[in-house]
């Protein structure tokens, strides 16, 4: 069980529950220059909303983080978004401290670099085009759950039930028929928080974390997340770990999602928690 941390004392963020934890704050802290920094968007960065295109970054999120990447090898954050959304969203284009941040977004199929300001990406899948095609009909035959909706992600297409008038009724409804649609193009089916993505397998923020690690020869990292999706994040630390790079498991907490806390390290509250921890990295860092 991760340590929690309570909003009125910053301090106890510091203090990981496990010994690998500690591990992983204190290497972070030794030798900022070769700590990866990896941050979900949605519910670690941005505040959970019923509409994710009125998602935005934590008013805070950019200064902590222009306050942090400086100090450290890089900050990446993992996202299924398409990655020039989530740069909009969070606002990271253009701003001075920044130039050692990434955005890996569709798990890691997209790449946003900030010193060039350019997204590189393969095709996408052509089962997400298959399957987008399909998604009204198959919602109809379902039962036209009212209030779930549909959100073009460009490399997947994702339902969300979170409008529904009982959301985990729907869906649960869902979860069945949108597997056989997904096996049916050659996609896989995430589930998140009132939310099932259809996407090509081999994506997930486990693959793009463990690859940019490997790729920038990071000595320690840091990865925070608040879903189901950043579980293969947190695997990924493990093995990192398991290879002799230190890692601390932050969970970005909610009502919604246990597992994450449960293996976290250290437990902050929501995104507000989050700028917190990035700031006082920072300044133990300076």
């Amino acid at each position: 069980m991760g340590s929690h941390t309570d909003s009125t004392d910053p301090d106890a963020m510091h203090t990981p529950a496990t010994q690998a934890g500690q591990d992983g704050l204190e290497a972070l802290l030794a030798r900022p220059g070769k700590a990866l920094i990896g941050l979900d968007f949605d519910g670690t960065l941005a505040p959970i909303v019923a509409d994710p295109e009125q998602a935005r970054a934590h008013p805070g999120a950019v200064g902590a983080l222009a306050a942090l990447a400086p100090r450290v090898a890089s900050v990446a954050v993992v996202t299924g978004r398409p990655a020039g959304v989530a740069v909009r969203h969070g606002g990271f284009a253009g701003v001075p401290g920044l130039e050692h941040l990434v955005v890996l977004g569709h798990y890691g199929a997209e790449r946003w670099d900030a010193v060039t300001g350019t997204v590189t990406a393969p095709a996408p899948h052509p089962g997400v085009a298959g399957a987008r095609a399909e998604l009204p009909g198959l919602l109809d035959r379902v039962g036209a759950w009212q209030g779930t909706w549909i959100e073009e992600k460009g490399r997947a297409v994702a339902v969300h039930t979170r409008r529904a008038a009982d959301p985990q009724a729907a869906f649960e409804a869902l979860r069945e028929p949108l597997a056989g649609l997904a096996a049916r193009h050659g996609l896989v089916v995430e589930p998140g928080r009132m939310v099932l993505e259809l996407r090509p397998p081999g994506m997930d923020k486990g693959v793009a974390l463990e690859e940019y690690a490997r790729e920038i020869g990071a000595g320690s990292v840091l990865y925070a997340g608040d879903d189901l999706g950043d579980l293969a994040a947190y695997t990924a630390v493990d093995k990192l770990r398991s290879a002799g790079v230190p890692g601390l498991l932050v969970c970005s907490g909610s009502d919604e999602v246990t597992e994450l806390r449960e293996r976290a390290d250290v437990v902050v509250d929501g995104p507000a928690g989050v700028v917190r921890l990035l700031r006082a990295l920072a300044e133990r860092m300076s």
